[in-house]
């Protein structure tokens, strides 16, 4: 329930639906509920031994367990609140996408035997530039319904990677091949570990993570980004 502040504050500063633009109601967080209902979502948490990200990144991850993705990738600007996520400042965004896929990750019995959650990491320039790690807020997000905790200090991002948005695949691979270092082995060694993205499009990046995490010995890993995308092109 809202409090009258909240209340008051939502008056004199009313919030707006980044997709469709109607304002939003006082039981509304980021979305509206049309547009809500209305994304597209994959359905990957009911199946997640037998769906696209499984099958992009099988093969590929040492000891994978499963994985899902909450939405299929939007290029529709309008509509594109991943964009809005991880360049417009809407950390608040990050966080309330997070606590949504918790509470379906609860109901599909997602993270039943998952120890800890480690989200992708940003490099420290674009962390700076960012202010924040959208990867992060989406973990925080899921721990906050869940109770799972995030571990934030089992690896970190070695380099400054170009972007990986007009590379190949086999390019991008190659790009993050050496990105991540794996800092504390005894933090994840002997449990199973939820990676967490914001898109999954070739799996390189995750894949690149993945591959210093298991390092650690006897680490089980399963994967979840909030959005995938159906099919990479290049």
């Amino acid at each position: 329930m809202m409090s009258w502040i909240d209340r008051l504050l939502d008056f004199v500063m009313p919030r707006f639906c980044p997709i469709c633009g109607r304002r939003l109601a006082a039981n509304e967080s980021q979305l509206c509920s049309s547009c809500l209902l209305g994304l597209p979502y994959t359905g990957f948490l009911e199946r997640p031994y037998d769906n696209l990200v499984v099958d992009r990144l099988y093969g590929k991850i040492r000891n994978f367990e499963r994985g899902a993705s909450l939405f299929y990738y939007m290029y529709d600007d309008r509509r594109n609140f991943l964009f809005d996520l991880k360049y417009h400042d809407r950390p608040e965004m990050g966080l309330w996408l997070g606590q949504e896929a918790g509470r379906q990750m609860l109901r599909t019995g997602f993270l039943d035997g998952i120890d800890a959650i480690i989200p992708v990491p940003l490099a420290p320039s674009r962390l700076r530039q960012r202010g924040y790690n959208q990867s992060e807020l989406l973990a925080q997000g899921i721990s906050e319904i869940t109770g799972v905790p995030v571990l934030t200090h089992v690896a970190r991002r070695t380099t400054f990677t170009q972007s990986q948005t007009h590379l190949s695949t086999e390019q991008r691979f190659e790009n993050v091949k050496n990105a991540f270092l794996l800092v504390d082995a005894d933090a994840i060694r002997h449990r199973h570990v939820l990676i967490v993205d914001d898109v999954v499009t070739t799996g390189a990046t995750t894949t690149a993570l993945a591959s210093q995490l298991s390092t650690a010995g006897d680490v089980r890993v399963s994967v979840f980004s909030l959005a995938i995308v159906k099919q990479h092109h290049r």
